[in-house]
């Protein structure tokens, strides 16, 4: 069965082109790393929560959009493969710094529990 990493973040109004452009450069190390998808997608209809939303799991600040990311593997397998070139990678090729607060993002791995 399948797995998916899922991630949120805070992103800066302004920097949406910076983000689509690291994203789709990590979209490609990621698929040749063994993932079979990746997603982002920006907030769009995010209403604001009585007691948690979107907006407060980040930590966003005026001028700031979620994002919502996953990205799909074949196996939890084939992610924790995926995970270690990841490492090797940044290890030997640090990235550019993003461009959102890093110390904000949530993520995690999920195993599916339906799949229709």
């Amino acid at each position: 069965m399948s797995y998916v990493d899922g991630y949120l973040i805070p992103l800066p109004q302004g920097k949406e082109d910076e983000y689509l452009a690291m994203a789709r450069d990590m979209a490609g190390r990621l698929k040749d790393w063994g993932a079979s998808r990746v997603v982002e997608a920006i907030e769009d209809d995010c209403p604001v929560g009585k007691q948690n939303d979107f907006h407060t799991a980040v930590l966003a600040e005026d001028g700031e959009r979620t994002v919502f990311s996953f990205v799909e593997w074949p196996s939890k397998e084939a992610r924790d493969e995926g995970w270690k070139k990841m490492e090797e990678w940044m290890e030997n090729e640090p990235p550019h710094a993003p461009p959102f607060d890093g110390k904000r993002m949530i993520y995690g791995g999920f195993k599916p529990i339906l799949d229709q």
